[in-house]
């Protein structure tokens, strides 16, 4: 199942997800909603509650926990675990299993997902202009917001070409962006995380200005790069991803060597900034 991830978020709690694009359904962790549902402190918690519903339902025939699959999605800790997941319609079945205000909300969101998502396949450009609104919400400004979807574009011009170039699995995806990061900050992607207190959000949504633009300029600098060096396969374009992490590495320093101020910071959206 050829499959995309993401993270939605749901009254600010995340649940993770996975679109199947030869179904084109959504797989939902059930982990993640019933700890929505049902209020669970911690992931553990609703980890135990799943376990002790699934058994009571699978003992009465329920169909939708028999017909569960399960996926590999990462966990807080950054690495992937096969977690039980269902579609919009065994999602569907299994709420009614739990006792909760928040039940019928959570059906309407998981329609609207559905629905939004079946929009994008037809126009693309609606994912974007989703994001936007979802930045704004956040009080991204709109300097901010431009900078990053410029960003965006040229991550995704980079990603394709990888996928032309035969780099298809995502951990291959994760250590050639890994070693893009690495050559340009001098940290891998977990030690700025660590470095701005992140955990399952999205790094690129928590850097400053000079943050995206420097990633940017590092990942269009590799694609120029293995597009002239007609790079293949992993290794070659792991080569292509150092030279590229080093321009914008070389940028980075001679920048911070006329302002004095670093460029990766500590700074996030989750904390307001210093004064």
């Amino acid at each position: 199942m050829k499959a995309q991830a993401a993270v939605k978020i749901f009254e600010q709690k995340k649940v993770r997800s996975q679109w199947s694009e030869q179904e084109e359904l959504w797989y939902f962790s059930i982990v993640d909603i019933v700890g929505i549902l049902t209020d669970q402190p911690t992931v553990e918690r609703a980890r135990n509650y799943w376990k002790v519903l699934k058994s009571r339902l699978k003992k009465e025939g329920n169909e939708s926990v028999t017909n569960c699959n399960q996926l590999k999605l990462q966990s807080e800790d950054g690495k992937f675990y096969k977690t039980d997941v269902g579609t919009v319609e065994q999602v569907f079945r299994i709420i009614q299993s739990i006792p909760s205000p928040k039940a019928e909300p959570f059906k309407q969101w998981l329609a609207k997902v559905g629905y939004e998502r079946l929009q994008e396949i037809q126009d693309p450009s609606l994912s974007m202009d989703r994001a936007r609104e979802n930045w704004q919400k956040m009080g991204r400004s709109e300097k901010w917001i431009q900078q990053r979807m410029t960003g965006q574009e040229t991550r995704n011009k980079l990603t394709d070409y990888w996928k032309e170039s035969g780099v298809t699995e995502r951990n291959e995806f994760a250590f050639l962006t890994n070693i893009i990061h690495r050559e340009w900050t001098g940290l891998s992607v977990k030690k700025h995380k660590d470095l701005k207190g992140l955990k399952s959000q999205n790094l690129r949504d928590h850097m400053n200005e000079a943050e995206l633009l420097f990633t940017a300029l590092a990942e269009l600098s590799t694609r120029h790069i293995a597009e002239v060096d007609q790079a293949k396969g992993l290794n070659e374009n792991a080569l292509a991803g150092k030279k590229g992490g080093a321009i914008a590495k070389n940028a980075r320093k001679e920048l911070e060597s006329k302002t004095g101020r670093s460029v990766v910071t500590n700074e996030n959206f989750l904390k307001p900034k210093k004064e």
